[in-house]
């Protein structure tokens, strides 16, 4: 998705590139207002939601609303969303992103949502907002008054923001991911100190030729748990950041092919087969006492948050134009240290509500119930994942298809065992990312603890079923 060729004042065709990138050559102008009859004085919106449909092998012992179940299936949203920017000018720019995540039948709704009726287990959830930010071009894209484009660009903007450091996918959009969804790895604050992958703060961004940067310094969000010691491993950090210090993240990237858009942070996942890139990139996230330990003497330390990130990406065209195939892959390294033997569990959309008691402590995966696995922790994790368009059936269908498969390596102070994870599945474009299909099957490895080590035994899986409308 380019916009190097193109004047921010000519807002349709600003869309135009968008949606084309976006695999569909139907969505035309989309849901944009011109506000004067040059385009240049526009509001844009784009609406979208991914319902899924699953399967899941839930953790040993677990139970879902108070009913043991080794199997749960469901159909919930994973995303329902709305975002919205405005430029008056090329040098302002006003956005605003708002809605909800991850409600399921059981789970997921609104603050205090419990028991059954009308604010009954899952319903209702609370719009929110993702981001909202303002901003300002210090040197923009395009020349105003030449209308030619300036090889190097400056911006600065504050707000509550997703111009985020460490690798390409931890700024990625939510529209057109390779897989069914990000591995989440990417984010790994999410939920903690940042709301929903975001922070207040100030952000710049940029060209300098093909490189292209982004650097933000941020309030996070203040935390609070408790150390405890850990039987095993004495200290283990917890989120407790007191009066928060300020987090500096970046992320700078080198566009050796076609340049891909900085207008948005929204990184794409697969282009479908609309463009050629081949990316090398690196980042950090730095908090000074982002978290807090306890030893068996009773003595509190305070460690310091530190993120690294190194990535490729490559989206290529191969084989006859005419059949538009596609490779895309992508591959990342993140050395995480968030203070010693740290550790957190996730599970997405999990509809579990806990543990049956009458399932002895030693029969439940230390995963914990539902979908939950080992998320993030201090430590290393490698995260690959490529998929192949294949060729048109003929010059006048939309539908495409596209197989992929995703591999994740965990190694963690935490646990004395390493973690693989994979995801297999395809996408079934019906109009590009603009209406599409994604079935995915995932495992996550089980661990126990057994003779004072945390040990990996056995796997279990999920099978999930998005489907995926944006306008």
């Amino acid at each position: 998705m380019s916009f190097k060729q193109l004047l921010p004042a000519l807002g349709l065709l600003l869309v135009q590139q968008l949606a084309h990138a976006q695999g569909s050559e139907a969505y035309g102008s989309g849901l944009k207002l011109n506000l004067n009859p040059e385009g240049s004085k526009y509001i844009r919106f784009i609406v979208w939601n991914q319902i899924w449909a699953r399967s899941i092998n839930n953790n040993p012992g677990t139970q879902v609303n108070g009913e043991s179940r080794n199997n749960t299936w469901d159909v919930g949203a994973r995303r329902l969303r709305i975002l919205t920017y405005a430029q008056i000018t090329p040098r302002y720019l006003v956005l605003a992103h708002f809605g909800i995540n991850n409600q399921t039948f059981a789970t997921g709704g609104a603050s205090g949502a419990a028991g059954t009726g009308a604010y009954g287990a899952g319903k209702k959830p609370g719009i929110f907002f993702h981001d909202v930010w303002n901003e300002y071009a210090l040197v923009p894209s395009v020349n105003p008054t030449t209308k030619k484009a300036n090889k190097y660009n400056v911006y600065i903007g504050g707000g509550l923001h997703y111009w985020w450091g460490i690798s390409r996918m931890s700024s990625a959009s939510t529209l057109n991911f390779l897989a069914i969804d990000a591995p989440v790895i990417n984010w790994p604050l999410v939920e903690l100190s940042d709301q929903f992958v975001r922070q207040f703060g100030f952000y710049a961004k940029g060209k300098l030729g093909k490189l292209n940067y982004s650097m933000s310094i941020n309030k996070p969000f203040a935390t609070n748990i408790n150390p405890t010691v850990d039987a095993i491993k004495d200290r283990v950090a917890v989120d407790n950041n007191g009066d928060a210090r300020a987090a500096v993240q970046g992320y700078f990237d080198y566009q050796f092919l076609d340049q891909e858009s900085n207008l948005l942070p929204f990184r794409v996942g697969t282009y479908v087969g609309t463009k050629k890139v081949f990316n090398i990139g690196a980042g950090f996230y730095h908090q000074a006492k982002g978290t807090r330990s306890v030893n068996n003497n009773g003595s509190i330390a305070q460690h310091d948050i530190n993120l690294f990130g190194i990535d490729a990406y490559a989206d290529l065209p191969i084989g006859d134009k005419k059949k538009n195939m596609a490779l895309t892959a992508y591959s990342v390294f993140y050395k995480y240290n968030f203070g010693p033997n740290y550790i957190r569990t996730v599970g997405i959309m999990n509809p579990a509500s806990g543990f049956d008691p009458a399932v002895a402590a030693s029969q439940r995966s230390i995963n914990g119930f539902g979908n939950n696995r080992f998320f993030v922790g201090t430590g290393n994790i490698w995260y690959t994942q490529a998929g192949l368009l294949l060729p048109k059936t003929s010059q006048t269908s939309k539908v495409r298809i596209q197989p992929f498969a995703a591999y994740t390596y965990k190694k963690f102070d935490y646990l004395d065992q390493t973690g693989n994870y994979f995801d297999i599945g395809a996408n079934f474009f019906l109009d590009g990312h603009h209406a599409k299909i994604t079935p995915q099957y995932s495992t996550r490895p089980l661990y126990y603890l057994r003779n004072g080590q945390r040990l990996r035994d056995g796997s279990l899986g999920e099978f999930m079923l998005q489907l995926q409308v944006y306008l």
